[in-house]
């Protein structure tokens, strides 16, 4: 398994240049290390920041998990939308409402066929609250099927 996290993950995380905010590291509560965070009030109703984890080695033909802690806190807070490079156009995961401020676990199945993909793209939306804020964290790669719950 590859640890992508962002406090000492390996992967490779980039901002999208051409969107309309930033994601910005957030301390985490217990205080070991940081998430990525977008804060309700950033941006204007329906602005968008994209996060893209760039994915390289991944071997063709083969099944991968990406396993992820995120929330969305506050009311109307927006969406968390997440997009695999070979199917930009429609999210292969998505969430628009948290109903509590916590943590939870997504997990998205990322099948290698002939085009391999090479980016997955974690994407905020802003809502029409003003307080809370959505958060990614403990992003990990795995081999293989999704495991259940």
């Amino acid at each position: 398994s590859v640890d992508c996290s962002f406090s000492r993950g390996i992967c490779d995380w980039k901002q999208d240049a051409d969107d309309d905010f930033d994601w910005n590291p957030a301390d985490r509560d217990r205080g070991d290390g940081y998430y990525m965070a977008v804060p309700a009030f950033v941006g204007h109703k329906k602005d968008m920041g994209r996060l893209k984890l760039l994915l390289t080695d991944l071997k063709p033909k083969s099944s991968y998990c990406l396993i992820f802690s995120y929330r969305l806190a506050g009311e109307r807070v927006g969406k968390l939308r997440v997009f695999l490079a070979n199917k930009k156009t429609t999210p292969v995961w998505e969430e628009n409402k948290g109903k509590d401020e916590r943590w939870r676990t997504g997990k998205i199945e990322i099948f290698q066929g002939a085009e391999t993909t090479n980016s997955v793209t974690f994407e905020s939306e802003r809502g029409k609250g003003k307080t809370g804020e959505i958060g990614v964290d403990n992003v990990i790669l795995i081999s293989g099927l999704c495991p259940e719950d």
